[in-house]
């Protein structure tokens, strides 16, 4: 029978959350997207990246940089901070600057790089390439057309470049990197973001020399660093005297072990502020960071499983079957026979024994598995593979996706004849 509700009800449910404690004074200021006004340990950094960019505003051609650094060091904020007050400064001078941000993680091909490039004109131009269609070489001659149409300095940022030169190739990055060739009034700089520091090893000798004129390394941070950090968003983002004061230390040292991400630190004081608004709690504690830091470390690790593909799916699931009937450590052999009982099951053609192989391997570096290689003497040498997180926890991975809620089936419907095969 469906619940009827009061006007009454509704109100007292209103007041309720009108009227509680009130933890966040701004949290957006704890999102990566947010660029603060002060980077705190991220001078060295600045000022080599001003010293390339600069010269723009002296009417010169900026040099390409490329910007090196693991995730959370601060590359993208630092890089927006940079190139944001150029921009600014640009303005204040009556100086036509445009600075363009493409992110390669969800443009990962060349068309769509140049088709993105053409399209920022939209509003000058009323032009607009579609995103397929083109030959390659007409959108970029249309880029060419567009940028030398007048006098302009152009600051193209492509953060996580490392992925579309691994999806795609270098083409892209030496034709950018060479434009200022083909313009006679334009002139355009490259800024390129990696978080892969063996970037260079992907590319061609062509563009290495074309477009790393210049370099810049982003250090991971230290706990204290990112204890200061913290605690300049913190005084924006909490109203005064919510943080308890080893909160703040706790996250900070939480993080530096993740390899001094500042993502991971923010993240931790955000969803701990809001597991502790959550509870209508008057202070942030500890005790919610820790709480915050199974959360996320949960969600990273489900979001990782729920886009795995669907052999590489069978495939753990396989490995969490051996594990609920204590077959584990279990060799490539065992784990191919129960993923090639899934596949059956799902009406699939199984992949061969090696590419199971190397999809086992890949799970292992995400640290969903753990594949070891160890000898056995005079018998060779064979893989001993485990679990890396508890099968409980996988399990509630599982009622979170309707597709993986079918593996439980699955093993409920045949976990007789997996027994009979193992025993």
């Amino acid at each position: 029978m469906e619940e009827k509700w009061s006007s009454l009800d509704l109100e007292e449910m209103i007041n309720k959350y009108v009227s509680k404690t009130r933890i966040f004074r701004n949290r957006e200021v704890l999102r990566h997207s947010y660029t603060p006004p002060y980077l705190p340990h991220r001078e060295v950094q600045i000022e080599e990246l001003v010293r390339v960019l600069a010269p723009a505003l002296r009417g010169e051609t900026p040099s390409n940089v490329l910007v090196y650094g693991k995730t959370g060091t601060g590359k993208t904020v630092t890089v927006k901070f940079v190139t944001d007050e150029l921009k600014r400064i640009a303005d204040k001078k009556g100086l036509p600057m445009n600075v363009i941000y493409i992110n390669c993680e969800l443009v990962d091909t060349e068309y769509r790089v140049l088709a993105r490039l053409v399209n920022s004109f939209y509003y000058e131009t009323g032009f607009r390439v579609p995103m397929v269609g083109w030959p390659t070489d007409e959108v970029y001659s249309k880029l060419v057309e567009i940028l030398d149409s007048k006098r302009r300095f152009v600051i193209i940022v492509l953060d996580e470049v490392d992925r579309l030169v691994k999806k795609s190739g270098d083409t892209i990055l030496y034709s950018l990197s060479r434009i200022n060739y083909e313009l006679q009034h334009a002139r355009v700089g490259v800024v390129g973001i990696s978080n892969d520091l063996r970037f260079k090893d992907y590319l061609d000798a062509r563009v290495l020399s074309s477009l790393g004129e210049e370099e810049i390394v982003f250090p991971p941070y230290d706990a204290n660093q990112l204890a200061d950090i913290l605690t300049g968003r913190a005084k924006e983002a909490f109203y005064e005297g919510v943080l308890e004061p080893g909160v703040i230390p706790l996250c900070a040292a939480l993080a530096a072990r993740e390899h001094g991400d500042a993502r991971r630190a923010l993240d931790l004081l955000r969803v701990a502020g809001e597991i502790a608004e959550k509870e209508h709690s008057a202070k942030v504690t500890e005790r919610h960071v820790r709480l915050a830091q199974e959360r996320i470390e949960f969600d990273t690790i489900a979001e990782a499983i729920l886009t795995l593909p669907i052999h590489s799916k069978l495939i753990l699931h396989a490995v969490v079957i051996l594990d609920e009937h204590d077959r584990l450590p279990a060799n490539t052999g065992e784990v191919y026979a129960v993923y090639k009982d899934l596949c059956d099951y799902f009406s699939l053609d199984p992949l061969t024994q090696r590419r199971v192989s190397d999809l086992i391997n890949e799970l292992d570096t995400m640290g969903i598995l753990n594949a070891r290689v160890v000898s056995k003497g005079r018998y060779g040498r064979t893989k001993e593979i485990r679990l890396s997180l508890p099968s409980s926890k996988l399990r509630r991975i599982y009622m979170a996706d309707k597709k993986l809620r079918e593996l439980l089936a699955f093993e409920l419907s045949k976990e007789r004849r997996l027994i009979d095969w193992m025993s």
